[in-house]
């Protein structure tokens, strides 16, 4: 009978994973055939994989799959994205109508030269990140302000893009207030500034890369057009008010709601009005949809993979090819990999497999600072390039960009994972 049973197990197992196999042959597919992300939108490709999945072992009654699948959508993580997502919305839509993108973006041209854009734009985006700690909250406040200077500087707004969400992922990886780094260094047992450490050695050569192949491509800048008549520089106070509270550590939710309020203010007194500021506010929320049904439709597949299985499984698989230090590591980073594929959240894909890590690292001797190093890279490297992943999405729904413009000029996260697997391949540098 347990044979039987364990039969069973692994039957439900192998087979939930044809659910996201379902969803790459389908997106991916359009994506190839017709040269864009946006072919089939990722919600109807979700929906598509999270049916399957529920239609999946017609003997399990139907209330268990759903309530499993309920289970993963409802996930803390999961509803913390969609917070920010509805606000988010709401503050990028009603700055844009009121003025505020246009106004930061002459207030940055007027006192940065524009050779030094891309640059200086990808420090401030990893200083920005570092401090608060969300590569979304980082996407959110940049992106417009980004796509705004790529036309006043004659930059490619796919390039600036790929800055705003490469730089992003950098205090995703690093911070201290980092979901990903709490989770990474909790499952692992370490301190944070150990971790911290250990993360530093990938991410310095790979973040000093990135900036000198930014300064070379600023010397090809178009002219930047001279600025014509006043900066009306009240209508930027909105944008800055979020990045200083950002920096001040304030939560993003938090600094968001005042940015809201702070819009609200300057179409009261600039415009004479607030009928433009809430008609902007509702047509924000609501142009967050699509990002909500895929976040939702996303935790919820991952909720009926790990009810029956499928991770462990994946997991027990990649066990088998460890036989040291160096392809434990690789096995870290993979098994990782395959978790934010399945769940589009690097924050979770930490959480589902943190503790199989943690029992990995112990037993070939890695150090818990390096694993929780070696988890959180991998997660925020993959997540990056996630054409369905909620940054790539939030940065294509606010620059109008496809995400298939974007992924190529990830500078950041290219470098960042060379540096990371040279950190395991090298001769000597495996557990350090």
């Amino acid at each position: 009978m347990k044979s039987t049973e364990q039969t069973y197990t692994k039957l439900h197992a192998r087979w939930i994973l044809t659910a996201p196999l379902l969803f790459f042959v389908l997106y991916s597919g359009m994506a190839l055939l017709s040269g864009s992300f946006h072919a089939l939108p990722v919600s109807v490709a979700f929906m598509a994989a999270a049916v399957w999945g529920l239609l999946l072992f017609p003997s399990v009654p139907f209330s268990e799959k759903i309530e499993a699948f309920s289970r993963g959508a409802a996930h803390r993580d999961i509803m913390m994205m969609i917070w920010i997502f509805m606000m988010a919305g709401a503050f990028a839509e009603s700055a844009r109508s009121l003025g505020a993108v246009d106004a930061t973006v002459a207030l940055t041209l007027h006192f940065m030269p524009a050779t030094m854009l891309p640059a200086g734009l990808f420090l401030a985006v990893c200083f920005i990140s570092l401090s608060i700690g969300t590569s979304v909250g980082t996407i959110v406040a940049l992106m417009p302000v980004a796509v705004g200077l790529a036309e006043q500087a004659g930059f490619s707004s796919a390039m600036i893009g790929g800055i705003v969400v490469g730089g992003a992922f950098f205090g995703d990886n690093l911070s201290f207030i980092s979901d990903t780094t709490i989770a990474a260094t909790r499952t692992q047992g370490c301190a944070m500034r150990d971790k911290f450490r250990a993360n530093f050695r990938i991410v310095l050569p790979a973040a000093a890369l990135a900036i000198f192949i930014y300064v070379v491509r600023g010397q090809d800048c178009g002219e930047v057009l001279a600025q014509q008549g006043d900066i009306a520089w009240e209508a930027a106070i909105p944008y800055l008010a979020v990045l200083v509270l950002a920096l001040m550590g304030v939560h993003v939710l938090l600094a968001l709601f005042i940015g809201i309020i702070a819009t609200g203010l300057l179409g009261l007194v600039s415009c004479g009005g607030i009928d433009t500021w809430l008609s902007s506010l509702g047509q924000g929320v609501l142009g967050m949809g699509e990002l909500i049904c895929v976040t939702l439709l996303a935790g919820g597949l991952l909720g009926l993979i790990r009810h029956y299985g499928g991770i462990s499984y994946l997991v027990r698989l990649l066990l088998r090819g460890m036989r040291g230090k160096r392809t434990a590591e690789l096995g870290i980073a993979l098994m990782v990999t395959l978790s934010n594929l399945c769940t589009a959240n690097n924050t979770v894909a930490i959480l589902t497999v943190g503790d199989i890590a943690h029992a990995i690292a112990e037993k070939f001797h890695i150090s818990p600072a390096r694993a929780a190093s070696l988890l959180d890279t991998f997660s925020c490297l993959v997540q990056g390039a996630l054409p369905y992943g909620a940054q790539l999405l939030m940065a294509s729904r606010l620059s109008g960009l496809d995400a298939g413009q974007m992924i190529p000029e990830l500078t950041y996260p290219m470098l960042l994972g060379g540096c990371a697997l040279i950190s395991i391949l090298l001769p000597g540098r495996a557990s350090n």
